[in-house]
């Protein structure tokens, strides 16, 4: 098996180094990530600057791009070889709930997808941080399952694995996206210069994260297992809708 591994946290990343160490017990290898942290950088693609690639002394490739970048990228021209499988992680915090809009970790999953392989984006859910290990044993565990039986078309697996030892994980529960409230507010400041700045604030804490939910599960132990559908046409308000559009005119 052939997999290709990507970030969003930059090829520096502990948990990207954690993640190649262990799938490449069962897997070749190749990681195309950005030269630094690129967080929240979505599903964006760079259009308007050349990419550039540089090879690290283990063989990591980085790229000055986006996490979206470096999965097109190496499907696209870089790689001499077709990946089987794209795997985006270990991000260093969750990827739950509304955070999947924003994630740069999911977007590198979603563009594999969109490039016609199977993908998973991995994210260790704690505020500290310590136990990438766990997480890439059980990114091992379906990605030797998704070997034998791939996840419908269209969907990728956006996993959540609670920052607990290997022994405290209570195993696996599929979930569905919970939901966060507003955002927190934008934080004003000045900077040395005397110049109004602005940073964005913090996301809004959890509102639904009742059983079922993404954040649910990974309160209790679990790792959380969200299936992602790539089409995002809604498609139960088309009746609503199409009565609403009669009634506008052309002029």
């Amino acid at each position: 098996m052939k997999i290709l591994l990507s970030n969003d946290d930059g090829f520096l990343a502990p948990g990207l180094k954690m993640l190649a160490k262990v799938l490449g017990e069962i897997a070749e290898i190749t990681v195309v990530a950005p030269d630094r942290n690129r967080s929240g950088a979505s599903n964006s693609l760079t259009l308007d600057n050349p990419l550039r690639t540089s090879k690290a002394d283990n063989g990591f490739i980085s790229v000055n791009g986006t996490p979206t970048d470096c999965v097109h990228l190496a499907v696209t021209g870089l790689l001499t070889e077709m990946p089987d499988m794209v795997v985006s992680g270990i991000n260093e915090g969750s990827n739950l709930s509304d955070d999947v809009l924003y994630s740069g970790t999911v977007a590198a999953a979603t563009e594999g997808r969109f490039l016609g392989l199977p993908s998973i984006a991995v994210s260790l859910a704690g505020p500290k941080c310590q136990f990438y290990e766990t997480a890439a044993y059980v990114a091992k565990l379906l990605v030797e399952r998704m070997g034998r039986e791939r996840p419908p078309a269209d969907t990728i697996l956006n996993v959540n694995v609670p920052d607990l030892p290997l022994s405290e994980i209570k195993g696996f529960q599929v979930t569905r996206l919970g939901t966060r409230h507003i955002a927190e507010p934008t934080i004003k400041a000045v900077d040395p210069r005397g110049r109004k700045i602005y940073w964005v604030g913090a996301p809004g804490p959890e509102q639904d994260a009742g059983p079922g939910t993404d954040f649910h599960a990974v309160s209790m132990g679990f790792v959380s297992i969200t299936p992602l559908h790539l089409d995002l046409t809604h498609y139960k308000v088309f009746e609503q809708l199409s009565g609403w559009v009669k009634s506008i005119e052309v002029v």
